[in-house]
């Protein structure tokens, strides 16, 4: 049986509110429209249609609405819809590993300041960070409308104003540069890179994605994907390991300005390169985090110029 019809999924962080099966009935009473999607599986379980990318949007503002107080939440077409309970065990994650610098104790305050490199149309990060453990948050992407829609969803959830601020990256080649400014002081960057390296490439991995979620479908080399995507969400020169490098080697010259540097990792057979690359610019701390949804594996690299009594003396 699939992990997605587990009543239980153990490989998500203790903490998420997601682990269990989706509660469908208590999803409709606060989003309606999520009930045209839903429908009865094989296994007698309630379920969407997970290649419809629709339902999967409709999915998402019925989760945020009933598990994070968030209304009116939505995304242009065509833009990354992301699956919220894999986003969630970041969040969880980075705040086990702040509680670490914090006499373990997990901060739940405002004083916590994250970083979100492409932040896309959808803030989903910050959204999260923010409704779950009332951080603040910097949210920054290249993408004009990206940013000018997270700017709409901000103003529809009064909670949101006051934590969350934005910033267009106006340079592609650089992540930090032009956003963290002398006088910043961030806990912790966060980022989903691109994964792959070029439009090919990554049309290629949509095609396997929607065969395997929809066996039946006729083969297409044009398909919808059901998370959508940018080309700026899916590809960069160089892909992953391109576009983490430059983060490893600009978040050197802001060494002093961030307790904790950390990025997802997607591909296992980047992680060599990666630790050679944080040793190369004398990271003082270096963690990987483990973490899966379902049938996917993915990490957490975070890295940290500064020393124990450096990170204990942090304030947060």
């Amino acid at each position: 049986m699939k992990a997605e019809n587990n009543l239980q999924k153990d490989n998500l962080h203790p903490r998420n509110l997601h682990r269990s099966q989706y509660d469908f009935k208590k999803l409709i009473s606060n989003c309606p429209e999520l009930k045209a999607f839903v429908s009865i599986n094989k296994h007698g379980i309630q379920t969407i249609d997970f290649s419809n990318p629709i339902a999967v949007k409709t999915l998402n503002k019925a989760l945020l609405q009933t598990y994070y107080d968030i209304q009116n939440w939505s995304i242009p077409k065509n833009y990354l819809c992301p699956p919220i309970p894999g986003r969630a065990d970041y969040i969880h994650y980075i705040a086990d590993l702040l509680a670490e610098s914090h006499n373990n104790e997990t901060p739940n305050t405002s004083n916590v300041l994250g970083l979100d490199i492409g932040t896309g149309a959808n803030l989903i990060y910050p959204i999260l960070g923010c409704s779950i453990y009332n951080w603040s948050f910097v949210g920054t992407d290249i993408d004009k409308m990206a940013i000018q829609n997270c700017s709409k969803i901000i103003e529809a959830n009064p909670k949101l104003i006051d934590a969350i601020s934005l910033q267009q990256q106006t340079e592609s080649r650089f992540i930090f540069k032009n956003i963290i400014t002398p006088e910043d002081r961030f806990t912790f960057t966060m980022c989903n890179p691109p994964f792959h390296a070029s439009a090919e490439e990554a049309n290629k991995s949509t095609v396997r994605k929607v065969s395997n979620l929809n066996p039946k479908e006729k083969k297409t080399s044009n398909p919808v994907l059901n998370f959508g995507g940018q080309n700026a969400e899916l590809w960069c020169n160089g892909g992953e390991i391109g576009f983490v490098t430059q983060m490893i080697y600009e978040s050197a010259k802001y060494a002093s300005q961030c307790l904790w540097f950390t990025t997802l990792v997607s591909k296992k057979e980047n992680l060599s390169s990666i630790y050679k690359i944080l040793k190369k610019v004398n990271a003082v701390s270096i963690k990987t985090i483990e973490m899966s949804q379902g049938q996917k594996n993915s990490r957490i690299v975070a890295w940290s110029f500064l020393n124990e009594k450096e990170q204990l003396d942090w304030k947060i």
